[in-house]
């Protein structure tokens, strides 16, 4: 094209060749390179956009394979799911009906049980006795049995706490009794409980109790402090030494203060527990000895300005202050009453039983 103007057109020619010379013009065929490149670039850029449509929709298509995929799996498992809901559903109905048929099967064996219920009282109704019917006589047996625990019990270990217990049940046992004959045996029973609550049974057992709190607090009390402690002169390392190995003491006084801290609260114990098996045994004068032992004991053994060593010397002399309850009494009377009237009833209903019987046969 830039050919043909250069042919068709002599006056720029000649123009030109009086003219200085001039550089010469870009060909055409840049512009055509330019263009060609541009559509190179374009040709690239649509195949790559091609090939990442072709990427995408693949990829889309094995996503929507393995959704498909995924849903078909579900949905197999939804099926037999509501495949094994129906089964249990069937199962159901077989086991509610077999209930229905089972809770009928009860209900008429409970009505006819109630028929027999009904005919059972009537009978029992029918054996019942006047008097001394059988659950008077579970009465008087649980009654005798309890008075008799209730004299064992004082007198084997002179407990008028679980004697005064028992005494209170046997009164209740023979309250259930209807035969009228067993209330004076309740008029005595009432006379010895009366006799357990003057002996004063819970002041003893808050005096065992004030006894057991000292010899509990025994391994806490700090032990009496050295005298000679304060004064010791000063002592060299060998005479240190040996001291580690060889200890020389001696017992000056006879009471327990001096000896072991571990054998003084062994005999503090000791006595105590003599105090308590006194205090039982209804024994005043063993009982402020082993009283008087124990604060010696205390006293000797122990800081005395300690409060715990205080607290427990004011108690052992409130208690040696204290009178010991009153003697226990002797219990038996309402035993040996209740036996009687049931060996007279004994006695007596054999008798009824040989006349009525002489009755039905002649």
């Amino acid at each position: 094209m830039g050919e043909d103007s250069e042919v068709t057109h002599p006056v720029q020619v000649a123009e030109s060749s009086v003219r200085p010379a001039e550089p010469a013009p870009i060909p055409a065929k840049r512009g055509g390179n330019l263009a060609l490149l541009a559509a190179l670039i374009a040709l690239i850029l649509g195949a790559i956009a091609l090939w990442r449509a072709i990427v995408i929709e693949r990829g889309q298509s094995g996503a929507e394979s393995a959704l498909r995929t995924e849903l078909d799996g579900r949905m197999d498992d939804l099926a037999r799911t509501a495949d094994q809901r129906k089964r249990d559903v069937e199962a159901m109905r077989a086991r509610l009906a077999d209930a229905d048929s089972v809770n009928k099967s009860v209900r008429e064996e409970l009505l006819a049980l109630g028929e027999r219920s009904r005919h059972l009282e009537d009978a029992v109704a029918n054996l019942a006795e006047q008097r001394l019917t059988g659950r008077d006589a579970l009465a008087l047996n649980e009654a005798e049995f309890l008075l008799q625990l209730a004299e064992e019990r004082l007198g084997l270990f002179h407990d008028a706490q679980a004697a005064l217990a028992a005494y209170r049940l046997a009164d209740s046992a023979l309250a259930s009794a209807e035969d009228p004959v067993f209330a004076s045996v309740r008029q005595t029973i009432s006379a010895e409980i009366q006799a357990l609550e003057a002996a004063k049974p819970l002041e003893t057992h808050a005096t065992i109790d004030a006894l057991e709190k000292i010899r509990g607090s025994l391994a806490a009390l700090p032990a009496k402090p050295d005298p000679s402690a304060a004064t010791a002169q000063p002592v060299s390392r060998f005479a240190a030494l040996m001291q580690q190995f060889v200890r020389v003491s001696t017992d000056k006084d006879g009471l327990p203060g001096g000896r072991d801290l571990e054998l003084t609260r062994a005999l503090v114990a000791i006595d105590l527990r003599a105090a308590e098996a006194a205090l039982i045994a209804r024994d005043p004068a063993a009982y402020t000895a082993a009283l008087a032992r124990t604060r010696a004991s205390l006293v000797n053994g122990f800081d005395p300005a300690s409060a715990q060593v205080k607290d427990n010397l004011a108690a052992i002399d409130r208690l040696s202050s204290a009178p010991l309850a009153p003697a226990l009494p002797e219990l038996g009377t309402a035993l040996r009453e209740l036996r009687n009237l049931r060996a007279t009833r004994a006695l007596s209903q054999p008798r009824a039983a040989a006349h009525a019987g002489n009755g039905a046969g002649t």
